[in-house]
């Protein structure tokens, strides 16, 4: 009757158990669907593709040599990244524990005393005993703390993969940023030559005493001549601290850095993002936070497995010249095996305060989870917003500069008939001025875009 009692009560903990030992499933009401809004369709859903731009290589999305030249300093050098990459061996050193907690424990503990007593002759004994202690995982323990080790491992690699993304696209962008900032200033210099060459002809035609120039029409010359050349040192500036800040990003001291031009850069204009499941797998920041749901899930496991017996095997066997009172030459082999089973009764208002941390904390970790894929949605769903509308903005703007670059040319040709005045030729120069500016900035925004998109896409997650 006791057997059979034994037997129901195993039985009923072994079936009231069976949840610890599942593997991490992705719950069902995880919404994946509808995380990108296509920027030109109605129903702002994107139409699902087999490929996906973030899949590419960076080396095929960025072709520019000094910028792959950067790219590749920065991944070797970044501080962060190397951060990352420690981060992964620390956490695989919790894992290979989980797993050795499997083997037996053994401890060689070798011991000897030597004693005597009122003058006589010494009695020497010694042991040379190896003890072993063995925890048999009938009720997930160890297996849970084993899963939450190896997930933990992918998180911080997914981790590592994230910063590598993060650090590729900030390179880019820096990089792209000098460009624009060098086009800029070209621009800035040579309407500042064209304004000086103007202040000059219009000081000779007021002493010449042509076409009525007067002193304030000089100063008016002389005053936006002036405008233009005090933005020269803004931009310098700017550009001494972006190539500071990428320096700095590459792990290496301030210094100037080597770079194409704006006009020479070439980046993909046709993409496609995948199905919005395609995410799941491809950006690292999302695969971390899965896998930080998947490590509270085991944690979770653990927390009530604590509620069941542990059974411990332990033994020793060794030899030893001490047979109780007596001693014994030469030493005789001694073993020794105990079998224990601990059931947690006046711990029992501790687990259930530490399974109910353990469920709230999964329940944080599938919101975060969640918010991972709606953060990630937007992204992608900016990126590209902001393509398709400087995409729009760059025909318009090419019409802007040609039309006033010839309005600039055509003002100037008419007041050198006597026809114009100097206020319409500064206007109009610096209409063209400003447009040029414009289209620069237009240009940039597209290219910041690629890079945006690459990144919201999980591009450049591996070596």
């Amino acid at each position: 009757m006791k057997k059979q009692i034994i037997y129901m009560l195993c039985a009923t903990a072994l079936l009231s158990s069976c949840h610890i030992y599942k593997s991490y499933d992705r719950p069902e009401d995880i919404n994946t669907s509808g995380l990108y809004r296509d920027p030109v369709a109605e129903n702002d859903t994107v139409v699902s593709d087999t490929t996906n731009f973030g899949n590419l290589p960076w080396k095929t999305v960025f072709t520019d040599p000094q910028l792959q030249s950067l790219i590749e300093l920065g991944l070797k050098q970044n501080t962060d990244l190397q951060s990352a990459i420690l981060k992964v061996k620390e956490a695989q050193a919790p894992l290979l524990a989980a797993k050795l907690a499997y083997a037996p424990s053994l401890a060689l503990s070798p011991q000897g005393t030597i004693s005597s007593f009122n003058h006589k002759a010494a009695s020497k004994t010694y042991s040379l005993p190896v003890a072993a202690s063995w925890e048999i995982s009938l009720f997930g323990g160890i297996l849970n703390t084993k899963r939450g080790a190896e997930v933990n491992v992918k998180q911080m690699q997914a981790y590592r993969q994230a910063v590598q993304t993060q650090i590729i696209a900030n390179v880019a962008n820096m990089y792209y940023t000098l460009m624009m900032l060098d086009k800029q200033l070209e621009i800035s210099r040579e309407t500042a030559e064209i304004l000086k060459r103007n202040t000059e002809a219009m000081e000779a035609m007021k002493e010449g005493a042509m076409y009525n120039i007067n002193s304030a029409g000089v100063e008016q010359s002389r005053a936006a001549y002036a405008q233009v050349l005090a933005s020269l040192p803004d931009i310098e500036q700017s550009i001494r601290e972006v190539e500071n800040s990428l320096s700095v990003l590459l792990g290496q001291a301030p210094q100037s850095i080597k770079r194409s031009t704006l006009d020479a850069q070439s980046l993909p204009s046709e993409f496609s993002v995948g199905v919005p499941l395609q995410l799941l797998s491809n950006r690292p920041d999302i695969k971390a936070a899965e896998m930080a749901l998947a490590a509270s899930y085991y944690n979770t496991n653990v927390a009530r497995s604590n509620f069941y017996p542990k059974i411990t095997l332990s033994g020793s066997a060794g030899w030893t010249n001490s047979a109780g009172s007596t001693i014994i030459n030469p030493g005789k082999f001694l073993a020794t095996a105990i079998g224990s089973l601990t059931q947690p009764l006046f711990y029992n208002g501790s687990n259930i305060a530490k399974l109910k941390i353990a469920k709230a904390q999964e329940a944080e970790a599938k919101l975060a989870f969640q918010q991972a894929l709606l953060n990630a949605g937007s992204e992608v769903s900016n990126a590209l917003s902001l393509y398709q509308t400087t995409s729009e903005k760059a025909e318009s703007r090419k019409i802007q500069v040609e039309a006033a670059q010839k309005a600039a040319n055509d003002t100037k040709e008419l007041f050198n008939l006597g026809t114009s005045t100097y206020l319409e030729v500064l206007s109009a120069q610096q209409s063209y001025l400003s447009a040029q500016i414009s289209q620069v900035s237009d240009t940039f925004d597209q290219m910041q875009a690629v890079v945006n998109l690459y990144q919201a896409l999980g591009g450049g997650r591996e070596d």
